[in-house]
């Protein structure tokens, strides 16, 4: 079964193009050492919970938008390889990429897949 890491982050709306632009750029990496896919979602219809809600886990101010992404991979031991390599890819750690988010309140974590139809 494959693996997933997701990732749930508030990005300022004012910063959506800067948010869409790196992470088209570090998806294309990702692409290139194996991952099977790279999906950034923009929250249009993600409603602030009483208890729980995308909002309230990233602390989303009225001037952000809740972003689900999600990395797909052929398997936990493939995703670690691959992670590795990004991690240590001088392309992302350049002066020229600023994260366009309050990396703080990311929410992030790998699952195995359960089911799939």
């Amino acid at each position: 079964m494959s693996y997933v890491d997701g990732f749930i982050v508030a990005v300022p709306r004012e910063n959506v193009d800067a948010y869409k632009e790196f992470s088209a750029y570090a998806g294309s990496i990702w692409k290139e050492y194996g991952a099977l896919e790279y999906v950034e979602c923009l929250g249009n219809d993600v409603p602030y919970g009483e208890l729980t809600s995308f909002p309230r886990a990233v602390m989303a101010k009225d001037d952000e938008v809740v972003v689900f992404s999600w990395i797909l991979y052929k398997s936990k031991q493939q995703r670690d390889e691959i992670n590795a390599k990004v991690m240590a890819d001088p392309r992302l750690s350049s002066d020229k990429w600023q994260m366009p988010f309050d990396g703080k309140r990311m929410i992030y974590g790998g699952f195995e897949e359960l089911l799939r139809l």
